[in-house]
């Protein structure tokens, strides 16, 4: 009868082991990582000592709730049964009268090579897409939900790698934008209103200062069911930064006029651009935009520091202007365009898109 006692004792210790690691994302946000093995991870109802011994006898009567539905399990005491990616949830633990006394929100960190993605790359292979249209230090990362597996925000960090480890992030009091700081830098993020991106300010950075350290950001996702997965990119502001829409507008049947976007960082004779100009023969009619759609008969490239006037080819009929940083290899800015010989509804439309 021992021996069998002993074998039971040694299958349910080889069965359930504790997770790889465990680490707390925010106040009461308990991140487990499983690598697919039978594991246990206690939970607490009252932490502190003195507390416990408080209530004394009484912790008996606590009993817990997972996602609202309550639990076999009693005491101060719960063990959350993981299996493979399963055992995320919201923990709570009540006094015998009902009222709340804590509670936990699971999540669960897959093994890398049993994860399945929750966000899938885009064409530059990355699962982040970053970019700014100046050097104000704002720079904004969008990304694509997997099909299957659409989720939301649980944590964003975002900081120069320079900085040491005592970093410290949290969430204010609205529960809308995640602040992070050091001693060397001051970083905001804001979720997007689609939830398919945020917005970041390094609050501490110089625009006229060359970057020595670049921005270390990383956002953590999860689903419904309560698996979490971090995703990361570090870049300079000089490798992300694509120029907003040159703003064009026809001074007459040959001569065109444009300035910097609003958006580009100032003064522009220290932020220069370069322009590309294209000319078409005709106007595509069908298509959702002539300047990518069309062949251009003439390009020219051309450096401003502000606003320029540029003579036409007396057979263009659309002229398109883009533009990129002058000193880094930056994006190309999307086109802007103006119809020369169109009508009067197509002129309007030219002074609206300016």
């Amino acid at each position: 009868m021992l021996f069998v006692f002993a074998v039971i004792c040694a299958f349910l210790h080889v069965s359930y082991q504790s997770p790889r690691s465990h680490w707390t994302l925010l106040p009461n946000i308990l991140v487990v990582e499983v690598d697919g093995t039978l594991s246990q991870q206690p939970l607490s109802c009252i932490e502190l000592p003195e507390e416990l011994m408080r209530i004394g006898n009484q912790s008996q009567g606590i009993f817990w709730k997972k996602n609202g539905k309550e639990e076999a399990q009693r005491g101060n005491s719960y063990l959350v049964q993981l299996e493979e990616s399963l055992g995320g949830g919201n923990y709570t633990c009540h006094s015998k009268d009902g009222s709340l006394l804590n509670h936990t929100e699971v999540l669960i960190s897959e093994d890398e090579t049993k994860r399945r993605k929750i966000l899938v790359k885009n064409d530059q292979e990355h699962y982040l897409k970053c970019s700014t249209q100046n050097y104000n230090g704002e720079f904004q990362c969008s990304w694509t939900w997997h099909p299957s597996r659409v989720g939301k925000v649980a944590f964003i960090k975002a900081r120069r790698v320079s900085d040491n480890n005592s970093v410290q992030c949290s969430l204010d009091s609205s529960s809308q934008q995640w602040v992070c700081f050091s001693d060397h830098s001051n970083f905001s993020c804001m979720v997007d209103d689609s939830g398919r991106g945020i917005s970041c300010l390094d609050k501490q950075h110089c625009p006229y200062a060359e970057e020595s350290q670049p921005i270390h950001i990383t956002v953590y996702v999860r689903t419904k069911q309560f698996l979490v997965e971090d995703y990361s990119r570090h870049f300079y502001l000089s490798e992300i930064v694509k120029p907003g829409k040159v703003r064009i507008v026809k001074i007459n049947s040959s001569v065109i006029e444009w300035s910097y976007p609003s958006s580009w960082s100032s003064p522009y004779s220290y932020f220069p651009l370069t322009f590309q100009i294209a000319q078409l023969r005709g106007e595509c009619r069908r298509c959702n935009n002539p300047c990518t759609d069309s062949k251009a008969a003439t390009t020219e490239m051309v450096h401003s520091p502000g606003i320029c006037q540029f003579p036409v080819w007396h057979k263009a009929k659309v002229v398109c202007v883009r533009a990129k940083d002058a000193i880094c290899d930056s994006q190309w800015s999307e086109w802007s365009h103006v119809s020369l010989r169109g009508s009067k509804k197509n002129r309007r439309h030219n002074k609206e898109e300016a």
